[in-house]
């Protein structure tokens, strides 16, 4: 609270990534916008704040949790839920749990990322680490094929155990390097570098050997802005992400009553089976509604409601009774707030009318001029019937 300019913060994640513990000086602690949280400036840290796709670490200081970390205006700001004595000094504790985590990720990236980029040329353009997944950018599009040798590489780097530098080059050093960067930096320049595989510009933390990594895993990859988003899973993610899957393939196993490598066969079998009966049962309905169709009388206001009717049913009824009548027909079935319907009129432009009812029964939809679909909010059958009484008194149909 007595102080608003700090000297700079050291930064002892720097140095240690793997330093859990560490006691400091509060320099200010400074109530937070949010009420019960505070803003606290130590004058070293082994906290990371949010920054470069990696998350702020967790933990405590002295008898508060650390609920956030960042960086403003260039000061890191620990985010509290209880207030901390400036000037008086507190130990911090990090969750190394979630650190481990975030530094698998990081250094699973960073290989995959050097690997992606001499193979394809591709630069990294977006990075995150999120509570469940982990994404990449990539600024071109990688085809499967190549994700699939890239990963495998990336994997290989992993066994082989090397060692992940973190350093300050000097200028003139800095200078000869050929380095990965998202943006020109100015002043020292953090570089992390992984034989074989990666030199970087970095301010994250990561793990000491590729070995700790344990796995990367490419769990999908979609186009995005002109490149490929691709979705990671390093290390205890990767554990994890397998065992649910194992765990959803035994359900699965256990559902088609398949062995293992069978499942996929068994799923395609009932998929056939599913797709033979739906061919049959709409055969059937055909049936039932040309011989609906055929009830209708000459002079009988074609006007259905008919229970649970898909889609693609409710359009072929109404086709059946518009070739049977060559009238203006129209059939509901539950949908939407209140009533789906469609409309054809076989020689006749049903928009017209659809129109009319949509203005009259608070519906919306349209289509073609032999068949239009949409939904009306009414939900008073007779309501809906007497707008096609009046129509037809009307000479409209």
């Amino acid at each position: 609270m007595e102080q608003t300019n700090h000297p700079e913060t050291r930064r002892l994640y720097d140095d240690n990534a793997y330093l859990n513990r560490f006691t400091a000086n509060v320099l200010a602690c400074t109530p937070a916008k949010k009420q019960g949280r505070f803003e606290v400036v130590l004058d070293q840290t082994a906290f990371f704040p949010e920054g470069g796709g990696q998350p702020a670490d967790r933990g405590t200081l002295g008898g508060a949790n650390v609920l956030d970390v960042q960086t403003r205006q260039g000061v890191i700001t620990h985010l509290t839920d209880a207030p901390l004595e400036a000037g008086s000094a507190v130990e911090g504790v990090l969750d190394m749990e979630h650190r481990l985590d975030s530094m698998q990720q990081h250094s699973g990236e960073h290989i995959l990322s050097g690997i992606l980029h001499r193979m394809f040329g591709c630069e990294n353009v977006g990075f995150h680490i999120g509570q469940e997944e982990t994404t990449l950018d990539t600024s071109l599009p990688i085809p499967p094929e190549g994700l699939a040798a890239a990963e495998a590489e990336a994997n290989r780097i992993v066994w082989a155990d090397l060692p992940v530098q973190a350093e300050y080059p000097a200028p003139e050093v800095l200078a000869t390097l050929t380095y990965r960067s998202k943006k020109a930096i100015d002043g020292a320049v953090r570089i992390v570098t992984i034989p074989g595989a990666d030199c970087c510009a970095c301010c994250g933390t990561h793990v000491e050997r590729t070995g700790q990594i344990g796995q990367i895993k490419v769990m999908g990859a979609m186009n995005y802005k002109g490149g490929t988003r691709i979705t990671l899973a390093c290390g205890g993610r990767a554990l994890t992400a397998f065992s649910r899957m194992l765990e959803e393939q035994a359900k699965l196993r256990a559902q088609f009553s398949a062995k293992n490598g069978q499942l996929a066969a068994a799923a395609q079998r009932q998929a056939d089976e599913l797709a033979a009966q739906k061919a049959r049962a709409a055969q059937l309905e055909q049936q039932v509604f040309a011989y609906t169709a055929a009830q209708v009388q000459e002079g009988d206001q074609p006007v259905l409601f008919v229970r649970d009717l898909s889609g693609d049913s409710l359009r072929r009824l109404c086709l059946a009774l518009s070739e049977h009548t060559h009238r203006p027909c129209a059939v509901f079935t539950q949908g939407g707030q209140g009533y789906a319907y469609c409309l054809a009129w076989n020689g006749g432009d049903a928009r017209v009318l659809a129109k009319a009812m949509n203005a009259a029964l608070n519906g919306r939809g349209g289509g073609k001029p032999e068949l239009c679909s949409g939904s009306v909010a009414e939900t008073d059958l007779d309501k809906v019937t007497a707008f096609f009484q009046e129509q037809e008194q009307a000479g409209n149909i």
